[in-house]
């Protein structure tokens, strides 16, 4: 287990803002499992467990938290066949654009909506990330994970999949997860590669991808009503505040234009909500992680 005092939220999310935890404990090995619970007693704090860092809007200042971060790996690898699924096996610390390059290589279909995606596999499951009608959860037949001092398997039908949220059972306590098997169907290689460069231009053309975001900030109220058209219509798209703005591309990202911080976000993230609600009597739920505390 690798550790790491003081470490920046800043540098290890996607949108560069954040202060700094207590430490950064890196799982290596799953031998690592065994010493963690004690280390975090030690060290104090609440554990945060991070992939990629592509949904968090982390606080400023000196944060209670340690950084777990389940660096694991291994694979992606094809390990059998249920029905007329092959599976596939990959660590939790892969990048989804990794494991993506690896089922267009092998001809494996299932997964083209996440393309675009910069987060990990783990990350990607316990959001339940989705994108052009593609949820992760739905392409999961198991999961091994770390909960309450013990690693086990968790079987699909285990789990419980809502919209950008993922859990086990009925318990609420935490878990890491650690490796996911994907059920995917065999397909012609060529026409998964072009699914996939359809999408990301698609969203290239849509979203700013290359800015520094963390991805939608807010989940969809509705269907038929998507937080970036309310956003939009509330008249908060390339709306500014102390280096952070909603994406004049696309209202739902929240990018950080370069001297941003976490205050300035929340405080952007509260006026559009206070202004979508009385414009629209609709209430706009974050869909990115806010750290160590939700917003008011």
């Amino acid at each position: 287990m690798r550790e790491t005092a003081s470490p920046s939220l800043a540098q290890r999310t996607t949108l560069r803002i954040g202060g700094q935890a207590i430490a950064e404990l890196v799982l290596e090995h799953e031998d690592d499992l065994e010493r963690l619970p004690l280390r975090l007693r030690e060290l104090g704090g609440d554990p945060l467990v991070m992939g990629a860092g592509s949904n968090i809007l982390a606080a400023d200042g000196d944060l209670p938290l340690v950084l777990v971060r389940p660096a694991l790996v291994h694979g992606p690898v094809i390990v059998g066949r249920e029905g007329d699924l092959t599976l596939v096996r990959a660590g939790a610390g892969i990048p989804m654009p990794r494991l993506l390059r690896f089922c267009a290589a092998n001809g494996l279909s299932g997964l083209e909506g996440l393309v675009g995606i910069p987060g990990s596999v783990g990350g990607a499951v316990v959001m339940n990330a989705g994108s052009f009608g593609t949820e992760t959860c739905n392409h999961i037949t198991a999961l091994l994970v770390f909960q309450d001092g013990v690693v086990s398997t968790v079987s699909r039908d285990a789990l419980r999949c809502g919209y950008r949220s993922m859990g086990i059972g009925e318990k609420k306590s935490r878990f890491v997860v650690l490796e996911a098997i994907f059920g995917l169907t065999r397909a012609e290689r060529n026409g998964i590669s072009y699914r996939m460069r359809h999408n990301f231009f698609e969203k290239k053309s849509k979203q700013p991808v290359t800015a520094w975001s963390a991805g939608c900030v807010y989940k969809n109220p509705a269907p038929d009503m998507p937080a970036g058209k309310l956003l939009d219509m509330a008249g908060f798209r390339g709306k500014k505040l102390g280096g952070m703005a909603f994406s004049s591309r696309h209202a739902n990202f929240l990018v950080n234009e370069g001297k941003g911080s976490a205050d300035a976000a929340l405080a952007l993230m509260q006026e559009a909500q206070t202004a979508v609600r009385q414009r629209f009597g609709m209430e706009l739920e974050p869909e990115v992680r806010i750290v160590p505390c939700p917003l008011p």
